[in-house]
């Protein structure tokens, strides 16, 4: 009776952080100017820091380390393709594509959808131990005159322990440069 408690609320906290972020995205939306700038341009490749919010069903603590991340940026459509690799004790490859929504000229929201792919099944990486369904919002900032990008995500990934059908959550950030 503890497991099935234990899984509900782990299942509520993280359904309340993707009804939220959900609920974010659409008031962006809602509260955009009919006049809307352009998204920003550029594509970039960067590195940064990688946290797990969840600890698995095995309660072995969250993990951490290093992302690499690229953004193929398509100009004529609000839509990219993204790649991240979350480096810690075992590696993660998250490749979605994203609806991109200019906030301003510099910056963008966006929510993405794909697929972790994890290189073990052993040890857990922020998004689990083996390859699951994720969503992916997040923001990108370019600053202006220059080629440097800050940028910012969550993945949400979706059934993301083997033996166990849990949810697993990470949180990324990092600098990059435009190409």
């Amino acid at each position: 009776m503890l497991k099935i408690v234990d899984w509900r609320s782990r299942l509520g906290g993280l359904g309340a952080m993707a009804l939220g972020s959900a609920i974010g995205f659409g008031l962006m939306l809602a509260a955009a100017p009919s006049a809307f700038a352009q998204a920003a341009y550029g594509s970039y490749i960067g590195i940064g820091g990688s946290f797990g919010v969840t600890d698995g069903p095995s309660g072995d603590g969250t993990s951490g380390g290093g992302v690499i991340a690229f953004r193929y940026k398509f100009l004529e459509v609000p839509v990219s393709i993204r790649a991240q690799a979350l480096i810690g004790e075992s590696t993660a490859f998250v490749p979605t594509v994203s609806y991109d929504v200019p906030l301003n000229w510099q910056t963008d929201a966006y929510i993405g959808v794909g697929a972790a792919i994890q290189d073990s099944d052993q040890s857990t990486s922020p998004v689990g131990n083996q390859t699951s369904f994720v969503l992916q919002p997040g923001i990108d900032h370019s600053f202006p005159y220059s080629n440097v990008v800050l940028f910012g995500n969550a993945i949400i990934a979706f059934d993301a322990y083997k033996n166990s059908n849990d949810t697993a959550a990470s949180i990324q950030g990092g600098v990059g440069v435009r190409f």
